[in-house]
């Protein structure tokens, strides 16, 4: 089944719901470019996304991730995880809804266990200060109705290849 949209797919959701992992799988599926927008962070900065944190803070990593994010959408047919915060800028919401914004819906305990499973606190720094748990259902909290807003698809959790099969046929439907 071809799926013949030229707009770039943006995966969207909190730290650790699987954007990486199911936009590499997609990508592939789709014979499409992929870009994780925390790594292309890494790359043209020269530094983790802590280190810049920690010097400059939270509200100056989102300006930069707003304008990785803008050179980005300037080239289509690309499969595209954003950061779990990306959808805090209203411009990079317009930007999500210029594409097609998946969300990938996480219970709050697996997206817990999964961080600590995989522990990388320069590439994912601490939100809040908070106790782990607290922190991400402060943040989903804060984000869900972002998260739904923007979404065209949004996807309860399931195994990858699943994943994959749902955002295909949907893209095939719209």
């Amino acid at each position: 089944m071809a799926v013949t949209t030229p707009h770039n797919i943006y995966l969207v959701g909190p730290r650790a719901s699987g954007k990486t992992s199911l936009g590499r799988l997609l990508a592939e599926r789709l014979e499409r470019p992929f870009l994780d927008l925390d790594e292309v962070f890494r790359e043209l900065r020269g530094e983790t996304i802590a280190a810049l944190v920690e010097r400059e803070g939270w509200e100056r990593f989102r300006e930069i991730e707003r304008d990785i994010l803008a050179e980005t959408a300037k080239t289509p047919g690309r499969v595209v995880a954003t950061g779990g915060g990306a959808v805090l800028l209203p411009e990079n919401r317009k930007v999500l809804a210029r594409g097609v914004a998946v969300y990938l819906q996480a219970d709050p305990e697996r997206l817990a266990e999964r961080l600590l499973a995989d522990f990388k606190p320069d590439q994912r720094p601490s939100l809040t200060g908070l106790e782990l748990a607290e922190e991400i259902k402060a943040t989903l909290a804060e984000r869900e109705p972002l998260y739904l807003a923007a979404a065209h698809v949004s996807l309860p959790e399931a195994p990858l290849e699943e994943l994959v099969e749902r955002v295909v046929q949907a893209l095939s439907m719209l």
